[in-house]
């Protein structure tokens, strides 16, 4: 929060603001709920976990520390749906083996080689040198069985050789890790507060388990949202902050105008500086707006935080396709996002996530 500061030196004063702006800026308490009860968090995931789990202690101080460094209520239901989105997304591994994985990494090498119009036997060939640890890159590549593995291989192919880095840049194409894979792009802009001390890279502490709980925690739970349940954190935590409720703006949008959107939570185009889909069936609402295009645009770009839900944009739209449609509109709608990734193999949505997940949730839960 921003402080007005003095001009004059006065130590003392000096020593004030900075007082001042610490209470200002630091996070409050968590509340509870009406209903909700505060509980032991570690004794909670010591309970709820499968006996099955050998680290169980190691995933429970992890959690507990992790919900009061973040100032986290420590309901029954953050946990579990803390341990329902790792479940869902690494059955309670840190570090969790993918299928055909070295196949997955050889097709993004060869991909790259023909974008950058390499030939492929080229890049092969220079990926049979040894590596750090003694082996080749070849040899380490075609026995990889985690992103873990896989990230130090690209960490020391970007760094030793150069056809890494022209290959790559300075960008490990390993973009997910840890027991809930969260984005390691997401963890490198939240460090704030990380009560460990970092070692290595943000990078490489996203694939430790207290690393990987702590930044996927964080992107679940860590921002204000006026859900009703927890399916739409889930949604959001596939898809993106606020993109549940996004796409029920959207939703808003296409009633009003008649425009049919894809319902995929971004408001805006973050690829270029031209107006997307969304914002142009917007525009078509600016005389009942009294907005010009550089209102509306400056508005939508607050679709990210939640105080675009007090914004005129979100109301005026809502407000005229609440009309339009004869009742309320759903303020909350899961996104329509197909799911994509050479991991996934099967036709999967961002639906499909999130109600998944809200089932391992609820069986969470219903567990004694």
């Amino acid at each position: 929060m921003p402080v007005a500061q003095s001009r004059i030196t006065s130590l003392t004063l000096t020593l004030l603001a900075g007082i001042v702006l610490s209470a200002c800026s630091s996070k409050p308490e968590p509340e509870l709920k009406k209903g909700e009860k505060a509980i032991d968090v570690a004794a909670v995931v010591r309970q709820k976990m499968p006996a099955s789990v050998k680290d169980r202690e190691a995933w429970a101080q992890a959690i507990a520390k992790t919900f009061a460094s973040q100032k986290l209520a420590p309901t029954e239901e953050n946990v579990c749906s803390v341990l329902a989105v790792a479940q869902q997304e690494s059955n309670y591994q840190a570090d969790p083996a993918v299928p055909g994985l070295n196949k997955i990494a050889w097709q993004e090498i060869d991909r790259r080689a023909e974008k950058m119009h390499i030939p492929v036997f080229l890049v092969h060939t220079a990926l049979k040198i040894k590596s750090p640890n003694g082996k080749s890159y070849s040899e380490r590549l075609d026995s990889v069985k985690t992103e873990k593995q896989l990230s130090a291989i690209f960490d020391d192919f970007i760094g030793m050789v150069p056809m890494g880095q022209k290959l790559f840049g300075s960008l490990n194409p390993v973009h997910t890790g840890g027991p809930m894979q969260v984005s390691i792009a997401f963890a490198e802009q939240h460090t704030d507060g990380y009560p460990w001390k970092i070692d290595g890279t943000v990078r490489q502490e996203v694939f430790s388990l207290r690393g990987g709980l702590w930044f996927g925690t964080y992107h679940l739970l860590n921002y204000p949202a006026n859900y009703s349940v927890p399916l739409y954190r889930f949604a959001d935590f596939n898809a993106g902050w606020y993109a549940s409720r996004n796409a029920a703006f959207q939703n808003a949008v296409s009633k009003a105008t008649g425009v049919k959107l894809a319902l995929d939570g971004d408001l805006i185009r973050y690829d270029s500086d031209e107006a997307g889909t969304t914002e142009l069936a917007v525009r078509r609402l600016s005389s009942q707006l009294a907005m010009s295009d550089d209102d509306i645009h400056r508005q939508l770009k607050k679709g990210d935080t939640l105080a675009f839900e007090e914004s005129d944009l979100y109301k005026q739209v809502f407000r005229i396709a609440d009309k339009k449609a004869g009742k309320t509109l759903p303020r909350e709608v899961l996104p329509g996002i197909q799911l994509e990734s050479p991991k996934i193999t099967r036709n999967l949505t961002t639906a499909w996530f999130a109600k998944r997940v809200d089932d391992r949730r609820a069986s969470c839960m219903a567990r004694r």
